[in-house]
């Protein structure tokens, strides 16, 4: 398989807030701007600070940037929890609140944009706007699947309606759901082959997918915790619904879709988002799962385009 050897771009060195006795990492970039918002970017499954290093770089000239890794993810601490929505919303609203200052607008990927529109929705004191970038999370009319998306194309049977298929699919999650079988597939999935294989089937632009960019996924999966993390996840209740989080979301949202996201039809889930909060502003982008990544010479204009109209 061919691999990219481009160069490395040096991330910016963070550092550490002590968050219900947890060590939790954070960049920060930029001057505070008194005439717009502070950025908060938060990463998806699997992902941490280092996806977002040509954005803090690209964005910080014009705002205080800040990327936080998620408690569970990257250089943050792995304690033994029940992971989800609520954890991470408390843990994005406290670091607004103790560390940032002020409200700030939160951009988020995948994972990392259903919990920016937690805090946006349920804690609106923290947000000036909201930016969500292929974000998960499930409507109340979607059957509702606990797994992160990066492993249900690899681990679910195809969606079919026969009883016979959909005793062998209820069979695959219980497998699924088994100490060692958790153990095993989290021993696969951490390998940086198969990153660098699930990256290509998302990243449309695969010179897009460095040598950096599979060890920076694969590193924090290494560390201590890091498989009861991702147990935790298989495991914990689903979070508030996308559709009642958004009936309660009161500041301007901005949404960037990656359309050749295999892992979800983003024009079909975009008018979802629309119906729900039809004043929201969109753009489609020629990318994958991680637009940020992946052209991120077309997302910060957009994204600092937008800042600047709703700081007006």
């Amino acid at each position: 398989m061919q691999t990219n050897t481009a160069p490395s771009i040096t991330p910016i060195p963070g550092q550490y807030w002590q968050w219900r006795g947890h060590k939790i990492y954070y960049v920060r970039a930029g001057e505070k701007q008194p005439q717009r918002p502070p950025l908060l970017l938060v990463h998806g499954f699997g992902a941490s600070t280092d996806h977002w290093r040509k954005n803090i770089t690209g964005l910080c000239d014009d705002f205080e940037v800040f990327a936080i890794d998620l408690l569970g993810f990257g250089r943050s601490a792995k304690p033994k929890l029940q992971y989800g929505g609520d954890l991470w919303r408390d843990q994005l609203h406290d670091f607004i609140t103790e560390v940032i200052g002020q409200k700030a607008v939160l951009a988020g990927n995948s994972l990392g944009g259903y919990a920016c529109l937690c805090v946006a929705a349920q804690l609106p004191e923290s947000a000036a706007g909201v930016v969500l970038l292929n974000s998960a999370g499930p409507f109340s009319e979607t059957q509702a699947t606990p797994e992160p998306e990066a492993l249900q194309s690899q681990i679910q049977p195809p969606k079919q309606s026969s009883p016979l298929q959909k005793i062998f699919g209820d069979s695959v999650k219980w497998i699924f759901r088994q100490p060692l079988a958790q153990f095993l597939l989290f021993q696969y999935v951490r390998q940086g082959w198969v990153i660098r294989q699930t990256l290509e089937k998302v990243y449309l632009d695969k010179s897009a997918i460095t040598n950096q960019l599979v060890e920076e996924i694969a590193r924090p999966a290494y560390d201590a915790g890091a498989l009861d993390v991702f147990v935790s996840v298989f495991s914990s209740p689903q979070g508030e619904k996308v559709d009642v989080l958004l009936k309660q979301l009161t500041c301007p949202l901005l949404m960037l879709w990656g359309e050749a996201d295999p892992w979800m039809n983003a024009r079909e889930r975009s008018q979802k988002f629309r119906l729900y909060y039809p004043e929201l502003t969109e753009h489609f982008l020629r990318a994958g799962h991680c637009p940020h990544d992946e052209v991120p010479n077309q997302v910060n204009p957009l994204l600092q385009e937008w800042v600047f109209s709703i700081a007006r």
